[in-house]
């Protein structure tokens, strides 16, 4: 492969457990009930999605530029300073960088946690792009966003692989037609039998995207 996609959280950077209880704090406060079906639902859809999500389902009294900022103001301490990258993740950019891969990301979280983390990790200008779901008024819920990326790439769909830890987001990239690899995190171990049936590749460790032709 000679271009590639990754998903943020998750998949580049172990910060699930920080994204999840920076939105779930907002429901938390407000006693409201959910299961965790919720995860898989939210996660691809970026600040604005789950907002938008979380004010429909929950009937909440809030604004979704109000929720936004509460997300923001969530987590954000966690990303400035604390958040690494995944294992062997690092090293294996930097090696398909080396062979000349064209890497990039796309990721629901927005700018200011996004590139404020990559940028601590050192690997920001390892990427050929770097893409919130806000640049481009959707979510990895629909299909669109995946044949938009691969039209600012300037390649085919089918010539991209999409990484992500997300069985949703996943299932929807291999329906807008690009090959798939899921990615192995903590959050999502429930469904990695539904992934493997998704997804062209699964991988449980970056070195093993080496492997992948």
């Amino acid at each position: 492969m000679k271009t590639y996609l990754f998903d943020f959280d998750g998949t580049l950077v172990d910060s699930m457990p920080s994204f999840i209880a920076g939105v779930l704090k907002e429901l938390d406060k407000r006693n409201c009930k959910y299961n965790d079906d919720l995860i898989k639902i939210i996660t691809p859809l970026g600040f604005a999605g789950t907002a938008d999500y979380f004010i429909k389902t929950f009937a909440l009294d809030a604004s979704i530029e109000e929720l936004i900022q509460s997300f923001k103001d969530n987590m954000a301490n966690e990303y400035f300073y604390n958040i690494p990258a995944k294992s062997n993740v690092i090293k294996v950019l930097k090696q398909l960088k080396e062979r000349g891969a064209s890497l990039n990301v796309l990721t629901a979280s927005p700018h200011v946690t996004l590139d404020a983390c990559l940028k601590r990790l050192n690997i920001f200008d390892l990427f050929d792009n770097v893409w919130s779901c806000d640049d481009f008024a959707t979510t990895k819920a629909n299909p669109e966003i995946y044949k938009l990326v691969a039209q600012k790439l300037n390649v085919n769909v089918k010539d991209v692989l999409f990484l992500d830890d997300n069985l949703n987001a996943n299932l929807t990239a291999k329906s807008a037609g690009m090959k798939v690899c899921g990615v192995f995190d903590e959050s999502s171990a429930d469904y990695i039998e539904q992934m493997n049936g998704v997804c062209d590749f699964y991988i449980y460790d970056f070195n093993e995207l080496l492997e992948i032709k």
